[in-house]
């Protein structure tokens, strides 16, 4: 699924945001990724986006090396990616189902497709009632379960969340954890950057942990520090 091979990226003022990356996700794995904040978190997961690509190494997705693909093959790439972030980034003037339908609507999917799609989807991350309201009548937690669903409707083998509950409270942010491990069940791989030490420390998955641009640990079963 995922594989980073000695993967280093130089930024122009000379900080190596990564340096000599190597560790390797499989279908199925949830995986957490941590580090203080300037470890090189986000880059690594601009890489998966193809919003950078690196100076030395190669990052394969599927086999493909995602750093060689053409410019007008870039988005064709991201769609089969799932991406949530720690701002939800809905649009205020449309419904929880509009928002998650619009997601399929830019690819041109079937109306017919797209009601059936919306509703699995708003199924599995337990919203069927709200999918008339706006979000401004949601919940922090709420919208947050928005922004899984409008992630994982276009059914992406990989599902990306960066930062997911950096803005909620403690329990908000373990309705958030449950969804991403009902979407983990049925089959989409979870990679999940967080400083959220209580849900690492519990969760007991797979850490990557980076400091200052190398992979420090890889460890099954791992917690927020060894």
């Amino acid at each position: 699924m995922i594989e980073f091979q000695n993967v280093t990226r130089i930024y122009k003022n000379q900080v190596k945001a990564l340096d000599n990356v190597t560790f390797r996700i499989i279908d199925g794995e949830f995986v957490f990724l941590i580090g203080e904040s300037g470890a090189g978190k986000s880059t690594l997961i601009k890489m998966l986006l193809r919003e950078e690509v690196p100076n030395h190494g190669t990052v394969l997705y599927n086999g493909e090396n995602i750093s060689k693909i053409r410019a007008r093959r870039v988005a064709k790439h991201r769609q089969s990616l799932g991406v949530v972030f720690q701002d939800f980034r809905l649009l205020d003037d449309r419904t929880v189902f509009e928002n998650i339908s619009y997601a399929l609507e830019i690819f041109g999917h079937p109306r017919k497709d797209i009601k059936k799609r919306v509703l699995e989807t708003l199924e599995i991350v337990d919203l069927t009632r709200r999918a008339g309201s706006y979000p401004n009548q949601l919940s922090g937690g709420e919208k947050q379960r928005v922004s899984i669903a409008r992630a994982i409707v276009n059914r992406p083998k990989l599902l990306i969340a960066d930062e997911p509950t950096g803005n909620l409270d403690p329990e908000t942010s373990w309705e958030i954890i449950r969804a991403l491990r009902d979407v983990n069940h049925a089959g989409t791989t979870i990679l999940m950057a967080t400083h959220a030490k209580d849900i690492v420390d519990k969760m007991k998955k797979r850490v990557l942990e980076l400091h200052s641009g190398v992979l420090v640990r890889d460890e099954e079963g791992g917690g927020y520090s060894v």
